[in-house]
């Protein structure tokens, strides 16, 4: 493929500083990838050359083992992925796997598709965990690239939606993208939570959101990494409320959710930068100092 975008990714960060270990290195970072097709294998139908498709960070699974063979091949134990297992998108050309790939709705151009193949995808199955599509009161926790798609699929679902950051320009782009109320994690939100996802990476966020659940809710763990959690009492647990990891996601994830950016339609809010640039990037993402999501353009 020759790259036509990448998104930047907190995972990206999280491989780069050796929260996530990749197999070898050198290994090229970059997992929400947009690019048109020049060359394919053998075993791949010619027709393809010229196609612009996305690439995830799904980058294969065996598709014989019994989490393949129940629909949850995101728990492979033989899974790949993109920008950690196999070279990524921060480059000029790419290689992906045919049946990892994704037709683009049409809608979105190249910059404003990017962050939907990662940050869209993990939000949307981050609803999912949570129970959040079915509508309901949702907590957001955190405020980057994934919960700007997601609070836009919480709202298409009937959700109504609080978002908990400290970041004022955070609190500024919730309440502009619907939410019914932005504040702090240590504000006491107006009411109490039907579901709650926590895209943050700190663990100390998980006591608090669970003090804002209402009973039977549930929690989702959006991040692939998250620093260790804290004690809390068991009370806070009680009355059936449910804590929840997101692993990766699906193929499936990430299909519904092209389609359903195309039919909201969802507005990614965008910056771009230069692929020179993806240090910096980076630096940001780590600092929290994005409005939305990042993404490098070769070109």
């Amino acid at each position: 493929m020759r790259v036509l975008a990448c998104g930047v990714c907190r995972t990206d960060l999280h491989i780069a500083e050796g929260d996530l270990a990749p197999p070898r290195l050198p290994v090229i970072p970059g997992h929400e990838i947009v690019g048109v097709i020049e060359e394919v294998g053998p075993t791949v139908a010619p027709a393809l050359v010229g196609r612009r498709v996305g690439v995830a960070w799904m980058a294969g699974a065996c598709g014989t083992c019994a989490w393949c063979l129940t629909g949850r091949e995101n728990l492979c134990p033989e899974a790949r992925f993109t920008g950690m297992h196999r070279h990524g998108g921060y480059a000029e050309r790419a290689i992906a796997r045919a049946d990892f790939t994704y037709p683009l709705p049409e809608a979105f151009d190249d910059i404003q598709a990017a962050p939907l193949l990662c940050a869209g995808v993990i939000g949307y199955r981050a609803l999912r965990v949570a129970g959040a599509l079915g509508g309901g009161r949702l907590g957001i926790f955190g405020f980057g690239a994934s919960a700007h798609v997601a609070i836009q699929v919480a709202r298409h679902a009937g959700c109504e939606v609080l978002v908990f950051t400290r970041s004022g320009q955070h609190i500024r782009l919730a309440r502009t993208l619907g939410a019914v109320w932005a504040g702090s994690p240590e504000e006491a939100p107006p009411a109490p939570l039907d579901h709650a996802v926590i895209f943050s990476p700190a663990g100390e966020q998980v006591p608090i959101a669970l003090r804002r659940l209402a009973r039977g809710g549930t929690i989702a763990c959006a991040g692939v990494t998250m620093s260790d959690l804290p004690g809390f009492p068991y009370a806070h647990l009680y009355h059936e409320r449910t804590l929840r990891s997101v692993a990766n996601a699906t193929r499936t994830d990430a299909r519904e959710l092209l389609d359903l950016a195309a039919r909201i339609p969802i507005a990614t809010t965008v910056e771009v930068l230069r692929l020179e640039e993806a240090n910096e990037a980076l630096l940001r993402v780590k600092r929290s100092a994005v409005n939305g999501a990042l993404v490098l353009s070769p070109h």
